[in-house]
């Protein structure tokens, strides 16, 4: 009798475990398939070095994937990439207006296009070279805020003036400003412009004026030599080489701003030497997002999302479409920085540029 009651009972149990175990079957199988991870999106294209930083930011490549987006680029100067192969490519991000129309007129036709980012063009100079071209009337100085007056130093230049006819006397050679090579990189390209734009008269240039003073523009640059062709490699070699070598060249606002902020060592190394000067008067580097297809849309979108244009002034200096929940220049801790870029002008017509361009190539 009990051989069967345990017999019974250990049915029971097994009958039960049954249950239970197609009871969970059954509500796994009632149960929705979980949704498979969707793969991000690659999106690559050309980009300008001065906004690598930016790209390569941890923050920025989290914002990116949280996007879907696996974002790739490879570094080309802002007239380079518009010559290049765009096979395969997404997006192309220059550094001006300028550039784009360049594009437009080698063809290529972006699906959309969006101003992301801006940042001033600027002298940066040592502040020994600085006050001694004050004595000369070619920069000035409010407080910390140096300028430079773009006629002037052009006039100089044309003139054959050396560093020590304008008072630095450690300087050697003719006075001259170093720039990217205009005919490839966007801050080298504006400089032109500027140039341009005060040979005739302070009004932006055009075709016939670019055509009256091509050798006057050339001559300017002649006076640098070898030209870089990407902004940031100017500016590390600035940098690198010092006031003996290279005392003033052009370059871009935030360069200097993500140097204090992402370079804080370095920084700190030129931070009682660095001038920032900003031409009078200057212009805007408009950086352009080109979409040349559905993923570059996608890149355009999440570049001006709120949380990016917060990333891209905070730690990387660009004075973006929205600095939401930013506050002002002096969070860099960095001299001579303006609130509000002062005197800047319009570039010269598409056509102008395009000119202004084959001039500074030779032809």
């Amino acid at each position: 009798m009990k051989g069967s009651k345990g017999k019974i009972v250990g049915l029971v149990c097994v009958l039960a475990a049954v249950a239970i175990i197609g009871g969970v079957f059954v509500m796994r199988q009632a149960q929705p398939a979980p949704e498979p991870v969707a793969e991000p999106t690659t999106v690559s294209g050309y980009l300008g070095g001065e906004k690598v930083s930016l790209f390569e930011d941890a923050q920025f490549t989290e914002l990116a994937a949280a996007a879907g987006l696996d974002i790739d680029y490879r570094k080309a100067g802002s007239l380079a990439m518009m010559d290049a192969s765009i096979e395969g490519m997404s997006y192309l991000f220059p550094s001006s207006q300028a550039a784009v129309e360049y594009g437009h007129e080698r063809g290529i036709e972006p699906v959309s296009e969006q101003i992301v980012l801006n940042s001033p063009i600027v002298i940066y100079t040592y502040r020994d070279v600085a006050d001694a071209l004050v004595g000369s009337g070619i920069m000035a100085k409010d407080g910390d805020i140096y300028t430079l007056d773009v006629d002037a130093a052009v006039s100089a230049m044309l003139a054959d003036k050396t560093w020590v006819d304008l008072g630095y006397a450690a300087g050697y050679g003719q006075f001259r400003i170093d720039s990217t090579d205009p005919a490839e990189s966007n801050s080298g390209n504006e400089w032109a412009a500027l140039i341009a734009n005060s040979l005739a008269g302070g009004q932006p240039a055009t075709v016939e004026t670019v055509e009256r003073d091509a050798e006057s523009i050339r001559k300017v640059f002649s006076k640098s030599g070898w030209m870089e062709t990407s902004s940031e490699d100017s500016f590390r070699q600035f940098l690198t080489l010092g006031e003996g070598s290279k005392p003033m060249m052009v370059g871009y606002e935030s360069q200097v701003l993500d140097l204090s902020v992402n370079e804080p060592d370095l920084f700190e190394q030129v931070a009682d030497t660095l001038v920032v000067a900003y031409t009078t008067p200057t212009v805007w580097s408009t950086h352009v997002l080109m979409a040349l297809d559905e993923a570059g849309e996608q890149l355009s979108e999440f570049l001006m999302s709120d949380e990016v244009q917060k990333l891209a002034w905070e730690r990387h200096g660009f004075r973006g479409a929205s600095q939401l929940g930013t506050d002002g220049a002096e969070r860099f801790e960095v001299t001579g920085i303006a609130e509000r870029v002062p005197a800047a002008v319009e570039l010269p017509a598409p056509a102008a540029m395009q000119r202004l361009i084959e001039v500074v190539s030779g032809s």
